[in-house]
C-alpha cells in the first residue's frame, strides 16, 4: 500500500524543496493535483499547517477537494502531508525527500496508505491499477519539477 519514485536532478535541495513545498503551485507539476490553497490564515509550510488540494482524479473529470495537513517540513531535506476524509480520517501520506548526489540532489516522492480497513479493502480491489497510475503520477510530476529547476527561466 505504499511506493516511491526517485529522479536525480542538477539542482540544490533547497531550490527543489521551495518547488515541492509550495503546494499553490502544484498544478504546474502534477498530472492530477489542479491547485491547492493554504487554510486558516497560512501562507507557506510548516507542521500542522493545513490546506486544500483540488485533483482531476486519473484525468476523466472526476473532480473534488481534500484537506490536507502537513507532517514534515525540514527545507533541503523533506516535505510531506496527509490526505484527510471527512471526520479527520487519515488516507494516504505523501512525501518528498531530498538527498544531496553528485551534482545535485536525488528526489524521492512516495505515497502510502493509511493501514485503516477502509482503504485495505480500496488497495486489495483497485490497489493494481491505481497504484499503477500513482506510480506514472509520481514520475510525471518529478519530471516536471527536474525540467522547471534545472531550466528556471
Amino acid at each position: 500500500m505504499r511506493d516511491s519514485v526517485t529522479v536525480h536532478m542538477a539542482a540544490s535541495p533547497e531550490a527543489i524543496w521551495a518547488v515541492v513545498s509550495d503546494v499553490t503551485d502544484v498544478g504546474r507539476f502534477s498530472p492530477e493535483t489542479f491547485g491547492a490553497e493554504w487554510l486558516d490564515g497560512a501562507t507557506g509550510p510548516a507542521v500542522g499547517v493545513r490546506f486544500r488540494g483540488h485533483v482531476n482524479r486519473n484525468g476523466w473529470g472526476l473532480k473534488y477537494s481534500t484537506e490536507c495537513r502537513i507532517i514534515a517540513c525540514e527545507p533541503g531535506r523533506e516535505f510531506a502531508f496527509t490526505v484527510y476524509a471527512p471526520g479527520n480520517l487519515g488516507l494516504n501520506t505523501w512525501r518528498y525527500q531530498l538527498v544531496p548526489a553528485g551534482d545535485g540532489t536525488d528526489v524521492t516522492e512516495s505515497f502510502e496508505l493509511s493501514r485503516i480497513l477502509p482503504m485495505r479493502l480500496y488497495w486489495l480491489l483497485a490497489g493494481w491499477t491505481r497504484g499503477r497510475t500513482n506510480r506514472r503520477g509520481m514520475l510525471e510530476t518529478l519530471e516536471r519539477v527536474k525540467r522547471f529547476v534545472e531550466n528556471p527561466s
